[in-house]
């Protein structure tokens, strides 16, 4: 995503009163009726608490910029029904920079926002919860432990694409 449309995105924001009132009737929403039942399916889904998801083939990736690659298409593999198809509308809910931190074996050691999306701080809380729950990730083999850089950008659906695989924006 180019530093203009980033800086377009926050000069078109909202009101904090509007913003305010946004978020109050997305958690409205979110408690009025139970998620839908899940059917079971084949697609890959996030793992359970204490349930890992098979090893990633590993990474052959020289740079973080490269492993990235590695690690946005795992994330999607898990995530599949959560992925936004086809290109973003202009207006985002929430747009983070995140960096991950990964050991040799492709486990999280850690998360730290560069951008964060402090006005939705529920999808903040979703995608740490997302990343960590997609460990472990392609081994790192040529780098060791790694610090990969990604742009998640957020629908108000709760679908997402990660900026390294996007489809694009309106």
């Amino acid at each position: 995503m180019n530093p203009t449309l980033l800086q377009r995105l926050q000069r078109q924001g909202l009101s904090l009163g509007a913003l305010l009132a946004s978020l109050l009737a997305a958690l409205l929403a979110a408690c009025s009726s139970p998620p839908p039942a899940r059917e079971a399916s084949s697609e890959a889904a996030p793992p359970t608490q204490g349930q890992l998801p098979e090893r990633s083939a590993a990474s052959q990736a020289s740079t973080p910029r490269d492993y990235r690659q590695d690690a946005a298409h795992h994330l999607y593999k898990l995530n599949p029904q959560r992925i936004y198809q086809g290109r973003l509308p202009p207006l985002l809910y929430a747009i983070g920079v995140l960096d991950v931190e990964l050991d040799r074996q492709g486990r999280v050691l850690g998360t730290t926002w560069k951008r964060a999306p402090t006005h939705a701080p529920e999808v903040m809380a979703e995608i740490e919860r997302t990343v960590r729950a997609a460990a472990p990730y392609p081994v790192p083999s040529r780098l060791g432990k790694v610090i990969y850089t990604d742009v998640w950008l957020w629908h108000k659906s709760g679908r997402f694409q990660l900026d390294t695989l996007t489809e694009g924006q309106d």
